[in-house]
């Protein structure tokens, strides 16, 4: 029978990725009030953990959103497709723990045309950027400006568009020897600004191969091939991208290069999917970096 569920999956893999995520929200946090290691921080375990809902909570609601938007356009277009996956990881990435590795959901039938495969692939990106933004300026507004530690003590993140646009209307210009001391939503927003921008790389079956393939057609194996190079040239300047260009090199070897057909290959994209396809392009740009993080 169609969209049944394994719910004990799903429930289980919640609750394991939320334990995870909220260990290294306590641990965020807890930096978070030590200014630096400035500060000494005096708090129950209890109190922490709590306090580490603060990122848990934002960084499950981005990713849970981005999913969503893929499942419920499904539904609406009676595609038969898994509720979200949540993937718990309690390992750092390039010196930094995030505690979850994303969410996915399973689309188990082939999309019946371009529109369709157009409406799934964008409706995740959207849904989760509009979490993500208002999380980034309230994170933003908890945050504060502090005297910089020494350059040998600190983890360097790569900063998108979207990040300093939001950091210039909350805090206008930074005096030069100072830095913004990040509350810990601002960290769930920013590995969701990063989790955006991956998803929207135009390649293979991501969502940005979705739509580079549901808009463009077959030209979408040619920007899949220039996407999956730029990322093996990318890793020779800076690691963090090591982990996704493995993934897509191993997408590429068990796909393929061509997108996979929808059932009804001819049918044009209209206007207005055309001007959201921009906007997706939008949303990328606002939300990459070259350099996520640098130790």
């Amino acid at each position: 029978m169609r969209f049944q569920h394994v719910w004990w999956k799903h429930i289980v893999l919640f609750l394991v990725t939320l334990v995870t995520t909220t260990l290294v929200g306590e641990y965020r946090y807890l930096a978070f009030l030590s200014d630096f290691g400035r500060t000494s921080v005096n708090m129950t375990e209890t109190s922490a953990l709590l306090h580490g809902l603060w990122y848990s909570a934002t960084i499950l609601a981005i990713l849970g959103a981005h999913e969503m938007g893929h499942y419920l356009a499904c539904r609406w277009y009676r595609i038969d497709a898994t509720l979200p996956y949540f993937l718990p990881l309690y390992l750092g990435f390039g010196g930094l723990q995030i505690g979850t590795l994303g969410a996915v959901i399973r689309i188990r039938e082939a999309f019946p045309t371009r529109k369709v495969l157009f409406d799934v692939g964008v409706a995740g990106p959207i849904a989760g950027f509009v979490v993500l933004v208002p999380a980034l300026f309230l994170g933003m507004y908890m945050s504060n400006v502090t005297i910089s530690p020494p350059p040998e003590s600190l983890r360097l993140i790569g900063k998108p568009l979207l990040f300093r646009a939001v950091r210039w209307l909350v805090f206008g210009p930074i005096p030069d020897g100072s830095i913004v001391n990040l509350h810990p939503m601002v960290w769930a927003a920013w590995f969701g600004m990063l989790a955006t921008a991956l998803n929207l790389l135009p390649f293979g079956q991501l969502d940005g191969g979705h739509i580079t393939y549901a808009t463009l057609g077959k030209i979408s194996t040619k920007i899949s091939l220039v996407t999956v190079g730029a990322a093996v040239v990318m890793t020779f300047f800076s690691l963090s991208w090591l982990l996704m260009t493995v993934i897509m090199l191993l997408m590429l070897l068990v796909v393929g290069p061509h997108h996979p057909p929808v059932i009804n290959e001819y049918e044009p994209l209209d206007t207005g999917r055309r001007a959201v396809a921009v906007f997706a392009l939008a949303m990328l740009i606002l939300c990459v970096t070259p350099f996520p993080i640098e130790i």
